[in-house]
């Protein structure tokens, strides 16, 4: 699949914001923790991928109702569907200057994940969270995602890389008072 930058400049998937709030004093000390003993900015990224995916459980498979969208929340409540993991694995990607786009793929409802910059090249990977069915991984050889898009069920890869959350994602979680809500209004399409 091709990938479009949204912007040409390296710099804005650098960036933090209200959401990916890597300055957050508990994305930093996360990160650093992370990085603690690590060779490389790679075994960096596979370690915060790893943490991310592994350690904050997917809402939906666990039960819990709370909706988090800012980074440093999802961190905090160990908690987060596919926007909010793939929101903390940004900040703590970003926080250790790894270029990292947010991009998405479109099911019955729009599927979040990352894009990281690695050798001149962007590689997806999806933080969601293993369960049976599911078996993502951390791969700059291939894609190891959650799940592959089928197009004759009109199921697709956005191509676009955005440097902060689409809108359409966001406005949907800042808006659910809860999970069971949340569910009744995903996105569809961007």
């Amino acid at each position: 699949m091709q990938m479009i930058q949204e912007t040409a400049d390296l710099s804005a998937y650098l960036a933090a914001d209200e959401v990916i709030d890597h300055h957050h004093p508990l994305v930093r000390e996360t990160a650093a923790r992370l990085a603690d003993g690590v060779a490389d900015s790679y075994e960096y990224a596979r370690a915060a991928f790893e943490f991310v995916r592994d350690t904050i459980p997917h809402s939906q498979d666990s039960g819990d109702m709370r909706v988090t969208w800012r980074a440093s929340d999802v961190l905090e409540r160990g908690t987060g569907i596919c926007y909010a993991k793939a929101h903390a694995l940004t900040a703590l990607l970003r926080a250790e200057d790894i270029p990292t786009a947010l991009c998405y793929q479109k099911f019955d409802v729009v599927h979040g994940l990352v894009a990281v910059r690695f050798n001149g090249a962007w590689h997806r990977q999806d933080p969601r969270g293993n369960k049976p069915g599911v078996d993502a991984r951390f791969s700059l050889e291939g894609e190891r995602l959650a799940f592959t898009p089928d197009s004759a069920s009109n199921e697709m890869d956005y191509p676009v890389l955005y440097a902060a959350p689409h809108p359409v994602v966001l406005d949907v979680l800042k808006a659910a008072p809860d999970r069971p809500r949340l569910w009744n209004t995903l996105p569809t399409a961007l």
